[in-house]
């Protein structure tokens, strides 16, 4: 669980060797904060009216049920992915992936990540076209989003048993699941939250292997502590970081010995995700 990510030496050295963006006050901050509250607008709109027409019309446009599912997410994949190029015209964020294409070619495999900001689950999602998530409940009391969350197929958190039904039927279909094991944004003055043990319970039961996914922010932003109209006033270099894939076998175990091997597993993916983030957290103060 120690082996460095791909890319991290790269991105470390762009840390240490350049500043962040000055920050903006007054008149010159006026321009990115417009801009970036007209793309929440523009997205929270575009959820709505896509929600409402377009994939509703994909998702009952003849094929199997896979393939009206496949054809909603990379539908939402496409619109993330302009979502995140409008946040990047905006100032607010730029994101970098180092060999992208191994989460554009995933199938099948649990995806996890530490949660920095608002919208890392975006920028997820905008680079995998046959990504899923587990939504809590109250998501789906929203308008601009129950929609797009349906016609998607994504999880929601109904119950254990429900849910380990759902992850292993999303799961053999070849969707990517992403799981975030902070359970919230990470708390400003931390490196990561505790992990809970909601991912590795998953993945020892349903059979399904890991992907962690570092999320290396050089400025901190949109955080649990802002409301989303409180725009950074520097630009978020935000690394997308790839690990090697945790096999589940590694922690199988005999029957009725799972609770435990999912502490363990827990434990080693927190503890990974402490060794990667602590230099970079210590630049940043």
């Amino acid at each position: 669980m120690s082996k460095p990510l791909r890319g991290q030496e790269h991105f470390e050295l762009n840390v240490a060797n350049t500043l962040p963006e000055s920050r903006r006050t007054g008149l010159h901050y006026l321009p990115r904060w417009l801009g970036g509250v007209s793309c929440y607008i523009t997205f929270g709109l575009g959820g709505l009216f896509s929600s409402l027409t377009i994939l509703p019309l994909l998702r009952c446009w003849p094929g199997t049920p896979e393939e009206r599912v496949i054809r909603v997410q990379k539908a939402v994949h496409i619109m993330f992915k302009g979502f995140v190029a409008m946040l990047t015209w905006a100032g607010v964020i730029k994101v970098s992936c180092h060999n992208a294409q191994t989460l554009h070619a995933a199938k099948g495999i649990i995806v996890i990540a530490n949660h920095p900001s608002l919208i890392d689950v975006v920028v997820l999602i905008s680079l995998m076209p046959n990504a899923g998530c587990i939504v809590k409940q109250g998501l789906w009391r929203n308008p601009f989003l129950r929609g797009a969350l349906s016609c998607a197929g994504y999880i929601p958190n109904r119950g254990a048993e429900l849910l380990l039904e759902d992850c292993r039927e999303v799961l053999a279909r070849g969707t990517n699941l992403i799981i975030f094991p902070e359970g919230t944004r990470t708390v400003v003055g931390q490196v990561i939250n505790p992990f809970a043990r909601g991912a590795a319970n998953i993945a020892l039961r349903v059979e399904a292997n890991i992907l962690p996914v570092v999320l290396r922010t050089n400025v901190r932003g949109l955080t649990k502590e802002q409301p989303w109209y409180e725009i950074p006033r520097q630009t978020i270099g935000m690394a997308v970081e790839i690990g090697a894939i945790v096999s589940y076998q590694k922690y199988q175990t005999a029957l009725g010995e799972q609770a435990k091997m999912a502490r363990q597993l827990t434990r080693d993916l927190e503890h990974y995700y402490k060794q990667q983030l602590e230099h970079t957290y210590e630049l940043k103060q």
